[in-house]
């Protein structure tokens, strides 16, 4: 998957996504709000329901294009905000744009949560991670290490050191998506995995769940129309620029031009998913853990 959409072009995707980058589920409370500013709802919305305040440690993990990482960056400088992404694409963006807007307490770093170490001396007041989860299979090891890089309470700025979690979902069935499992499983999604609503909850060993927040579908679905209509709207330089990433990594030229088609149909796709059964059937969730034994105020 990690080929499939984060290696892609930046120049293609930053043609289909918002002003903030922002490659995961936007929120539009009203239904008339523009992709600028779903976006900004959203990440607002993470800072309240993470409790975040100025001066903390805090990691994105699984950073995409950085929309969270800049974004917390620019709100509370004081704060040190780390951000892990598995591309080295997104890492040079990233890094880019901090540079651009002078912000110095942004640290990107390239690597694989499944291997990735933060060290024995480097622990977080928050974690964050917005649609990552879905790539990963092995829960119980995760969350035992994202509860090793979580601060011990007592050492938190605000006497809690706490996980958010941003998944998407389907309402009560998880599922793989398996090789030869069909187009998404083929493009898009190759050995990832739709949680359900509660998935996360079974696996509370090593974190406590401390509440969650269901969002309707309808929400995703706004999302990837809004997409659609603007990688529509690049149509020409989008292909163009498809086509020379592909010659550039030794492929056919056309195979730029189909990418830039998949590309359509994951949004349409994904579009027709989460607005099914009026936006009950696929959503989002947002989940917050703490340290076990401590009491989340």
């Amino acid at each position: 998957a990690n080929e499939q959409h984060y290696e892609v072009s930046t120049k293609f995707m930053l043609g289909c996504v918002g002003p903030r980058a922002k490659y995961s589920c936007c929120l539009y409370p009203s239904g008339k709000e523009t992709l600028e500013e779903a976006e900004n709802l959203m990440l607002e919305t993470y800072c309240e329901r993470a409790k975040l305040t100025d001066g903390m440690d805090v990691l994105d993990l699984g950073c995409g294009w950085g929309s969270l990482s800049l974004f917390l960056a620019e709100k509370y400088p004081n704060s040190r905000i780390t951000g892990l992404s598995n591309s080295s694409t997104q890492k040079t963006f990233i890094d880019e744009v901090a540079n651009e807007r002078g912000l110095t307490n942004l640290e990107i770093i390239t690597g694989d949560v499944n291997y990735y170490d933060s060290g024995s001396d480097r622990r977080f007041d928050r974690i964050l991670s917005i649609e990552m989860f879905e790539h990963m299979k092995n829960y119980e090891a995760l969350l035992r290490k994202i509860a090793r890089w979580l601060k011990e309470d007592e050492k938190s700025v605000t006497g809690e050191s706490l996980l958010f979690v941003h998944i998407f979902c389907h309402r009560s069935m998880p599922y793989d998506f398996e090789d030869g499992d069909g187009w998404m499983a083929k493009n898009f999604f190759s050995g990832g995995t739709m949680p359900s609503h509660d998935m996360l909850a079974y696996f509370q060993s090593d974190l406590t769940l401390v509440r969650s927040w269901w969002i309707n579908g309808k929400h995703y679905a706004r999302t990837c129309e809004d997409w659609l209509k603007l990688q529509d709207s690049h149509a020409k330089e989008g292909i163009e620029e498809l086509e020379r990433d592909a010659e550039a990594k030794g492929l056919a030229k056309g195979e730029g031009r189909k990418t830039f088609f998949r590309f359509r149909v994951f949004f349409m796709a994904c579009a027709e998913l989460f607005a099914m059964h009026g936006g009950e059937e696929w959503g989002v969730v947002h989940i917050l853990f703490k340290r076990p034994g401590h009491a989340s105020t």
